[in-house]
């Protein structure tokens, strides 16, 4: 006797599946503009907001206002009032894929147990500090890790991880130019 077990890694397929058929008949709808500001606070300190955006040809908003700090660490003679800026880079890589794996698994029916990622991004301060203008400001390379326990093979956990890669949004910032402008009011 065969028993299926329900898989729910809290995500609702039905209701993405649902928005892609309506974006694909309202391609219009899909064009979203986020947004975050920030604050100076003092020295390498800011504070940074996220609430507002523009998404499905409407204004929207987050439930609530998200609040973030940033500064460098004590050892670039700063406060260390939050993570620096890099920083936040790797957390939104991570969460970006971690979601995407949530996803992809419950679509394909596969119960996680687990997911944890290790992001990991090296950077020679030497173009930051004027030192040497040949290096970059950036990263030199970005590492993402894995540990997945799941009701999978190896191999499916291997395409989970995969199909989140190619639809992640944030990995795709990173691995592709993005035109950024800078104004000055």
């Amino acid at each position: 006797m065969n028993v299926t077990t329900a898989v729910d890694n809290g995500v609702n397929v039905e209701a993405l599946l649902g928005a892609r058929q309506a974006l694909t008949e309202a391609p219009e709808a899909a064009r979203f503009n986020w947004r975050a500001s920030c604050s100076w606070v003092k020295g390498t300190h800011s504070q940074s907001s996220v609430q507002a955006f523009f998404g499905l040809g409407a204004e929207q908003k987050h439930k609530t206002e998200f609040r973030y700090d940033a500064d460098h660490p004590e050892i670039f003679a700063a406060d260390d009032n939050g993570p620096a800026p890099v920083e936040f880079i790797l957390v939104g890589l991570a969460s970006c894929l971690t979601a995407g794996i949530a996803s992809v698994a419950q679509h394909r029916k596969i119960q996680l147990r687990s997911v944890k990622a290790t992001v990991e991004a090296g950077m020679d301060l030497q173009g930051i500090l004027g030192i040497d203008a040949d290096v970059r400001n950036g990263f030199d390379g970005v590492h993402v890790m894995f540990e997945i326990d799941a009701d999978a093979t190896r191999e499916q956990i291997a395409a989970l991880v995969a199909q989140s890669q190619k639809r992640s949004a944030v990995f795709d910032i990173l691995t592709n130019p993005t035109n950024v402008t800078v104004q000055v009011k």
